[in-house]
């Protein structure tokens, strides 16, 4: 079946600039590939707002070798869908961020093993007891995966937080990192300060680590794992960058 899955994927496009650089125009910092300007899917000028974000995109397409692998650029890729996609469609965004703390992982917890009690509570109680402080959003929590239903007043916060945010490549940033790991509020901690990108993302899956501590890794389970780190680690890049 991988072989035949293998022999499926498209073939991955040659090559066809020597270097990739950073120029910047009117205020923002475009990637150009021998001297000409790169375009995103949708045709527009991949440019971004800071230099740091323009030599981030510009150095993962100078690593590229003799073929061109999006799969291995998830900073571009994050970039392209902010220019493409959230620039013109924020309240869509917004609206499905709002969605996910309706219903946000840290706010479903295990009524036991003790153990899995006491690492949820470590992790993440300091994230709500942020929220709460800073955004004044107090939201409920249940045992196990039957929905509750969060407080208007909660979720009037997090919009309002998330309004704060002008930003489309942050906005995009943050949208990579809730889908990623069911949780709005691990990110917005992440986006403040409050939380490393590492220390999110371990908060994130306190859940998984606990079975693999009872029944040992899964292969397959930890390369999407391993494949989500790196798109959730770059997602953070683009959020402290832009």
């Amino acid at each position: 079946m991988r072989a035949a899955q293998a022999g499926m994927q498209p073939a991955l496009p040659k090559r066809f600039y020597k270097e990739a650089a950073v120029e910047e125009r009117d205020g923002s910092f475009h990637l150009v590939l021998d001297g000409r300007t790169a375009r995103t899917p949708s045709r527009h000028p991949l440019a971004v707002p800071t230099q740091a974000l323009g030599q981030a995109v510009a150095d993962e397409w100078a690593r590229q070798g003799d073929e061109i692998d999006p799969g291995t650029m998830p900073i571009t890729r994050l970039v392209n869908s902010a220019i493409d996609g959230v620039s013109a469609g924020r309240e869509e965004v917004v609206d499905d961020l709002v969605k996910y703390a309706g219903s946000d992982l840290i706010c479903y917890r295990a009524a036991e093993p003790d153990r899995l009690v006491r690492a949820q509570n470590a992790a993440w109680n300091p994230v709500l007891d942020w929220i709460s402080k800073t955004h004044g959003a107090r939201f409920v929590l249940a045992e196990g995966v039957m929905h509750v239903a969060q407080p208007a007043t909660a979720t009037a916060a997090i919009r309002a937080a998330l309004g704060a945010i002008r930003s489309p490549f942050q906005l995009a940033a943050l949208h990579v990192m809730t889908t990623l790991t069911g949780s709005l509020l691990i990110p917005l901690a992440l986006a403040a300060g409050e939380l490393s990108p590492d220390v999110a993302w371990d908060a994130a899956h306190v859940d998984e680590r606990f079975q693999e501590s009872l029944w040992g890794e899964d292969e397959e389970a930890m390369e999407r794992r391993r494949r989500g780190t790196e798109d959730f680690l770059a997602a953070a890049t683009v959020y402290r960058l832009a």
